[in-house]
């Protein structure tokens, strides 16, 4: 049966807003995976934008506390939280239905643009976690490198790295989890979250237990795919990765010159990154500051330096934001993953099944009064209408940064 938009949604009743409402967030909460397990906040109406997070400090333990005077009341501790407030964001898109597309489609237009905008947003969410849970300063790389733009292709994700990032939760006093995906209880475990390029890389380990190897009494997360060392995987299409996002050449040789062209069309991210005043900028192996204003001219391929330089015709430029650049191969760099293992509490997101934090918004044909006067357009729209994502405990949360095979 079609939908008819102007006849359904003129006065929407309530049920149909709470089909749209929960179709959109069913189709969200299948993209999450890095906003499932952190500690969840809600953010109640008319309290402003900032939310706050918290977690008790774990208490110092030393000897003068655990020896006891007979007959003698030792003073009490006190207790102590640390508090974590972060402003909250909203994200939404809207998609315009025609009266014709309306009257002549095959399909529920309404309820297949509910479940699009959901997955679309569900996929924002996610990155909205994704990075910042990825701003922990907990960082390990790959093969014991001292950072990201040292690593090379053979600096993998392996038994050893996963290893070591549970030895270093464990010296943290990180809390494990104790529930599967629904609540129940299963054996304690930190959770990590990797790449399927990362998966396939750890599953050619013979140390490896893949799902098959459960107890079946055990509850397993949604896409969970195996355990090991006490670390659940989860696998994400949408984990971090970190590719090198200016890769081009000199266009004409300059002489003392705080600009030069671009030898290439720029792409999207080369325009973005280099529009960004006084970052960084490497040109044959040297590096350059970009201007702090007007550093990339998009109609000319401009970009400016901070100071004068003298650079050849042809000659490499680069930013080293992704794996060690190689001067034999245009200066290309390796992509890098990161891999996130952490414990419970590590990170707090708002609860989106909260009332109110996602919904659909529907305008019938019609309803934008003189601007559509012959009601030939209607939209179905949907928001976030408060989101944001927080490292609370960097300790709790390690980032293991690493490439990935071909």
């Amino acid at each position: 049966m079609s939908i008819n938009t102007t006849a359904n949604t003129a006065g929407t009743t309530k049920l149909n807003k709470t089909f749209y409402d929960r179709q959109l967030l069913e189709s969200a909460k299948t993209r999450f995976v890095h906003a499932k397990y952190g500690q969840k906040r809600p953010i109640p109406k008319n309290s402003g934008k900032r939310v706050e997070f918290r977690k008790w400090n774990l208490f110092d333990a030393n000897d003068a506390m655990e020896a006891l005077q007979e007959g003698v009341t030792p003073a009490s501790q006190a207790l102590s939280q640390s508090n974590v407030e972060v402003e909250v964001a909203q994200y939404g898109a809207y998609v315009e239905v025609s009266d014709l597309l309306d009257m002549t489609g095959y399909d529920q237009v309404i309820s297949e643009s509910a479940e699009l905008l959901g997955e679309q947003l569900g996929t924002v969410v996610e990155w909205v976690t994704r990075d910042a849970m990825c701003a922990t300063t907990s960082v390990q790389y790959a093969g014991g490198k001292s950072g990201r733009n040292a690593l090379t292709g053979t600096d993998k994700l392996t038994v050893e790295e996963v290893r070591k990032a549970v030895r270093t939760l464990k010296k943290n006093k990180t809390r494990p989890f104790y529930t599967g995906g629904d609540g129940g209880a299963r054996k304690p475990h930190f959770v990590c979250i990797c790449s399927p390029d990362a998966t396939y890389d750890l599953q050619s380990d013979a140390l490896w237990q893949d799902v098959s190897k459960y107890s079946n009494a055990e509850q397993i997360y949604s896409g969970e795919i195996g355990r090991l060392f006490g670390v659940v995987f989860v696998e994400s299409t949408e984990a971090k990765v970190y590719e090198q996002s200016v890769r081009n050449a000199v266009n004409a040789a300059t002489t003392s010159s705080i600009s030069f062209v671009l030898k290439h069309e720029p792409t999207a991210q080369e325009m973005a990154n280099l529009s960004r005043g006084g970052g960084d900028i490497w040109v044959s192996g040297t590096k350059y500051t970009l201007a702090a204003s007007g550093s990339f001219d998009r109609a000319t391929r401009t970009v400016k330096l901070s100071a004068a330089a003298s650079l050849s015709a042809d000659a490499a430029v680069y930013t080293q934001d992704a794996g060690a650049a190689d001067s034999a191969n245009g200066y290309a760099a390796p992509a890098v993953h990161a891999t996130l293992v952490f414990g419970a509490d590590a990170y707090g997101v708002i609860d989106v099944d909260g009332a109110g934090a996602m919904e659909t918004i529907i305008k019938p044909q019609g309803s934008a009064g003189s601007t559509d006067p012959l009601n030939q357009r209607g939209t179905v729209g949907a928001k976030v209408a408060a989101y944001t994502a927080k490292v609370l405990n960097p300790l709790w949360l390690i980032k293991i940064e690493h490439c990935v095979s071909a």
